[in-house]
């Protein structure tokens, strides 16, 4: 019987352990909201706060992620499609872009096993996340050096939306991260880019393809 009961409760609530307890604040606070109007008989409110709360559960979902990568992969730091593969600003380093939609997981994870350099903030503009200029938007830059070394990096940015207006950075210059262990998180439809040298790396992703954070392969080492 008890194992029953654990059962049922696993099945009815399991998907607690995969919300941030950002997003179970947000849904606690939608469930009382609805319950408040369906005490005053106010039906219509009560189901927009339902939605709304089972929303906030849906988009601040963090699943548990493990993927072995080899030593010369470079995990996808976010889920989300594929928007560009260039040469930008710098022309030793390769920029991919991923577009990520009020859909997809929002946590950003390590791209490679080693140190985080500096973190470089940079307040700026709120267009769409998809837009071309979106680059000039408020965003957060994490560098990531492979084994702490300076000419093996994969920097991860994150860049709000017109939507996302918070940039949460999870980690601090000089910590030791893990290939695919969570460093942020950027609220409500956002971009990410990686920074990687020209160089060194072979991009194994395609515009417009899905990916998802630390589970794909971005690139290989040389």
């Amino acid at each position: 019987m008890l194992e029953d009961i654990k059962r049922t409760l696993s099945k009815s609530f399991g998907w607690v352990s995969t919300v941030l307890p950002l997003g179970l604040r947000f849904f606690a606070l939608g469930m009382l909201l609805a319950l408040g109007c369906l005490i005053f008989h106010s039906a219509l409110l009560c189901t927009l706060f339902v939605l709304a709360a089972a929303f906030c559960a849906f988009f601040f979902r963090d699943p548990e992620r493990k993927a072995d990568f080899a030593e010369d992969e470079i995990a996808c730091p976010a889920d989300g499609t594929v928007l560009s593969i260039k040469t930008e600003e710098d022309p030793n380093s390769i920029v991919v872009r991923i577009f990520l939609s009020i859909f997809d997981v929002h946590v950003q994870r390590a791209t490679v096993a080693g140190k985080i350099g500096e973190i470089f903030y940079n307040k700026g503009t709120f267009l769409f996340a998809d837009h071309p200029d979106a680059d000039k938007n408020e965003r957060n830059l994490i560098q990531i050096f492979k084994n702490g070394d300076p000419a093996h990096f994969a920097h991860v940015e994150q860049i709000t939306g017109a939507i996302a207006r918070r940039i949460e950075s999870w980690r601090h210059p000089g910590q030791e991260v893990k290939i695919g262990e969570r460093i942020g998180l950027v609220r409500f439809g956002s971009q990410v880019a990686v920074y990687m040298p020209k160089d060194k790396v072979r991009v194994m992703v395609k515009v417009g393809q899905k990916v998802q954070g630390g589970l794909t392969v971005l690139a290989l080492w040389k």
